[in-house]
């Protein structure tokens, strides 16, 4: 085996890729010269314009999710804050180019010396609009690199990623990034293979490159058997519909086995019968900002879920804003957006929009199964006060004469100190177990941090402690209770989860094969 590198980082779960790295350049080269400062800042204006538009048709070639991603750094270009620092830099002399590159330096510097890794990791985002911004000064295309290749450098740009053609295959290996960042999640949806936080990279351009992303290893020069190997691990993990039975059962009971769905691409591709129903729709992430007051758009969006589902169950959750999904300036520049108004406090604090996705889905409740997921609940007040304001929308939707159906109103379970006092939420009629936020709040360890990720990982036999009493907790109350969380799409974990007695398990749908394994190996019959 002698010659081939190999480097072990994090992995995406996503199979492998074999092909010749691209090596991302380090920086633009800034041109030198300069015409008078009134020339150099039309310029500018110019080319801002430029990128705002190529973002902005982006937008329009890539599903809700993706959009919502690109639409941050649309609204960072039009921010005239922006644009000041570099009119100020172009008057004391600096051509438009060095005089935009300055001015975002000290931007990016803000998002990178901020004290929530959830808003550094936004830096990204900032040094793809200044690179786009010079890229056009130039009149340069936007950046791309070879299809079929692996994409090799510091971190990854999300307009980047998808504005890329992934048909011909290729992967993404890192040196720093995250498994929770906004390109880890679209590669995550895509099937792209990733590895990421492998440090230092001594790779050069055209060099044959082995990404896998199930073990995390990158391997420089591979072999053969190398790439056999990697061909080997995905052929194990089964296709994620084929032969699928719903409900199934295992030795304590029937195991329910349901999807978390980002955005409608995820289900079109899907039959409804390789699972039991979706277990959390993202809304968020379904609903452009732009329609978060637009009711009818929001029925709209909801039928389709339901049209696609039949009679199967429907759980949907409330908007999960703030923190790391910025409704304006809430969560953006809050100093821990994690910890500040976020999910059901930042609706109840924020009624004009609640109301508005309260009073759709009161009018689809009665197009099938429907369950409502409040994001983010501490105490039990802030069930009671979402349910009198579903009470208050229904009678006013009934005065109007428009049907409704008042769904079951849950919670997730995802703040410790709801979790530690689950048997006083009396109003929720049924629970979820959110183990991302979950263990990120039992560790103090943000989950896409690699410099404390080991912390995250190690927080399983406590959070697995914190699920097997909220499960007992729940059962007393009589009351149901399941995991959407990333824990719940982890083979290594399913038995642990199964053994303190969760039977409803909501998975990303590119997991359900791996599961539907893992269920088979923990007794499970068809």
């Amino acid at each position: 085996m002698s010659g081939a590198l190999r480097l072990q980082g994090q992995g995406n779960g996503q199979g492998y890729a074999v092909g010749p790295a691209y090596v991302a350049p380090v920086a633009i080269r800034l041109s030198e010269g300069r015409v008078s400062p009134l020339l150099e800042f039309d310029l500018l204006q110019e080319a801002i314009s430029i990128a705002i538009a190529d973002l902005e048709s982006l937008m329009t070639r890539n599903d809700p999710l993706s959009a919502e991603i690109i639409e941050f750094q649309v609204e960072m270009l039009r921010d005239p804050a922006i644009g000041d620092m570099a009119v100020e830099h172009i008057g004391r002399g600096l051509n438009a180019a060095r005089a935009w590159a300055t001015a975002l330096e000290e931007y990016i510097a803000g998002f990178e010396q901020s004290g929530d890794d959830d808003v550094k990791a936004r830096a990204v985002d900032v040094i793809d609009i200044r690179d786009r911004v010079l890229r056009a000064l130039e009149g340069s295309p936007p950046d791309d690199f070879p299809p079929g290749s692996i994409f090799v450098g510091r971190d990854m740009a999300p307009s980047l990623f998808l504005g890329h053609d992934w048909t011909g295959g290729g992967g993404i290996v890192l040196e720093a990034g995250s498994t929770a960042s906004h390109v880890a999640l679209l590669a995550r949806a895509k099937g792209v293979p990733m590895v990421v936080g492998l440090g230092s990279l001594a790779v050069e351009t055209e060099m044959p490159v082995l990404a896998d992303g199930i073990l995390g290893i990158v391997v420089v020069h591979p072999h053969e058997s190398d790439i056999a190997a990697a061909a080997s691990r995905e052929q194990d993990v089964p296709d994620r519909t084929a032969g699928f039975f719903p409900a199934m059962s295992v030795q304590n009971g029937a195991i329910e086995l349901l999807l978390n769905i980002n955005d409608f691409s995820e289900i079109h591709k899907l039959d409804p019968g390789v699972c039991d129903g979706i277990g959390l729709l993202r809304t968020e992430f379904l609903v452009p900002p732009a329609d978060l007051l637009n009711e009818e758009k929001q029925v709209d969006l909801y039928r389709q879920v339901f049209d696609w589902a039949g009679d199967k169950p429907v759980t949907i959750r409330l908007f999960d804003l703030g923190g790391d999904k910025p409704l304006g300036s809430v969560g953006l520049e809050e100093r821990n957006a994690f910890l500040g108004l976020r999910g059901i406090r930042l609706l109840l604090a924020r009624p004009e929009i609640l109301r508005v996705q309260v009073r759709a889905l009161l009018r689809v409740g009665a197009l099938g199964p429907l369950k409502v997921l409040l994001p983010m609940v501490t105490f039990p007040r802030e069930v009671e006060d979402t349910r009198r304001l579903f009470e208050e929308e229904a009678a006013a939707l009934a005065a109007r004469q428009i049907s409704t159906s008042m769904p079951a109103i849950g919670m997730m379970v995802e703040v410790p100190a709801a979790a530690i006092m689950l048997d006083t939420f009396t109003s929720a009629d049924f629970f979820s177990l959110g183990t991302n936020d979950l263990a990120q709040y039992l560790t103090a360890a943000a989950r896409d941090n690699p410099a404390v990720v080991d912390l995250y990982r190690q927080a399983e036999p406590a959070v697995l402690r914190l699920v097997a009493q909220a499960v007992k907790t729940a059962r007393d109350m009589g009351k149901p209770i399941g995991i959407c969380g990333d824990m719940a799409s982890d083979p290594a974990s399913l038995s642990r989860l199964l053994a303190v007695g969760l039977r409803q398990i909501s998975v990303a749908p590119a997991q359900l094969g791996v599961i539907r394994t893992g269920l088979a190996q923990a007794r499970v019959d068809s």
